[in-house]
């Protein structure tokens, strides 16, 4: 791994050489701050009508990483534009590597929408095992920077993907196995048409924008078919509606002092996926927090997509750019409202490229936390088919 070419502003690693114990690492529920060395409450000033700061985020994502057991740099990675870029760095330590074994090829994970590094919890001690494993909150989500973006769609798209590269430059990567979930496999794939050489295997889970929005008179015509391609659960509808009119999360800025309850209330399923870990309301805290600040990343994303979360530009009408000598595999829930139909017709246009489509059972649209330790082992296997 070369050194930095840019200038990155480290917080305090976490290499203390304590493990935590089963009861902490259940119930990871005391704050970690020894992780960082600095505040980034910028928009402390708000007003309480909005209770949320960069600092609450900070202290909620704390909590969640408190949990990590593997030697943790968390930091923020500066682009050349001044913008910055949080970001998780993961190894581990105790495992002793013989001098001539080359280095593994690190993993990256690219989240979703309105998410970010602490919804990787489950994942992120056991995929960084055996290799380096970095993840990084998107342009404009999360801590990261939240810079203008354009209407347009695909010079929003643009923007997304020039941070990406951008930040992988900082870092000092040469090439990566790239992991994306939702609209962070979108903008994945997006990254390796771009950018090919710097991509060793790309695995898109439950990814975003892949399908064409079907034509209304289609969808009559093909009768109950058509439904089971797109199910979009209660809170996406509720998100969709206002979206033609405001930023996808304006309600919950607009909610003030209920924001937290309103993501309570439509996003339970967040706290029960990390009930063992946390018997309070740390993870839709930090969901909150994550999604209250400063609209940015939002904005590119309505830029990018159309009503009930259509993708303007459909990446099934570009996966035929992927080279053929990347391997792609394609992870989705068994139960989520995203069809896996898409990646199907991934496979079919890429032809005799190694396009893999698979499906995890009993898990929904994050499938990395429906069913962890079955994605790790998936994420695990094609980790170690690369080197």
């Amino acid at each position: 791994m070369k050194e930095p070419t840019h200038e990155m502003k480290p917080d305090r690693k976490l290499l203390n050489g304590k493990v935590p114990t089963s009861r902490q690492y259940r119930n990871c529920s005391a704050p970690v701050n020894r992780i960082y060395s600095r505040s980034s409450s910028y928009f402390s000033w708000w007003p309480s009508w909005r209770p949320t700061s960069m600092s609450l985020l900070k202290t909620a994502e704390s909590k969640i990483l408190s949990c990590i057991r593997n030697d943790l740099w968390a930091r923020f990675v500066k682009l050349p534009n001044q913008d910055r870029i949080w970001t998780l760095t993961l190894s581990n330590k105790t495992v002793n590597k013989p001098s001539e074994q080359p280095p593994k090829t690190p993993l990256v994970m690219v989240h979703g929408f309105g998410g970010g590094v602490g919804l990787w919890i489950r994942n992120l001690d056991s995929l960084s095992r055996s290799r380096p494993v970095h993840a990084f909150d998107l342009l404009g989500f999360g801590r990261s920077s939240r810079p203008h973006f354009p209407s347009d769609a695909a010079k929003a798209e643009e923007q997304f993907v020039d941070s990406i590269e951008q930040w992988r430059e900082s870092v000092g990567l040469e090439k990566m196995i790239l992991l994306g979930h939702s609209l962070g496999g979108y903008l994945a794939t997006s990254y390796a048409i771009q950018y090919p050489s710097r991509v060793s295997h790309l695995i898109l889970v439950d990814p975003w924008g892949f399908p064409e929005r079907p034509k209304a008179e289609n969808q009559e015509s093909q009768g109950p078919e058509a439904v089971k391609t797109f199910r979009p659960p209660r809170w996406v509808k509720v998100i969709a509606s206002i979206v033609s009119f405001f930023n996808p999360l304006a309600v919950i800025r607009a909610a003030g002092p209920w924001g937290p309850g309103l993501v309570n209330r439509f996003r339970p399923d967040f706290k029960r996926k990390f009930e063992d870990l946390f018997d309070d309301d740390t993870m839709t805290q930090y969901i909150y927090h994550c999604n209250a600040q400063t609209p940015s990343g939002e904005v590119g994303f309505r830029a990018m997509s159309e009503s009930l979360g259509w993708a303007k530009r459909p990446m099934l009408q570009r996966v035929h750019l992927l080279p053929p000598s990347m391997p792609v595999t394609m992870l989705y829930g068994a139960v989520s409202w995203v069809s896996s139909s898409s990646g199907d017709k991934a496979a079919e246009i890429r032809g005799k490229a190694h396009t893999r489509v698979m499906l995890i059972d009993e898990a929904s649209h994050h499938v990395y936390a429906d069913q962890p330790e079955e994605f790790n082992k998936v994420v695990e296997n094609i980790c170690k088919s690369v080197d």
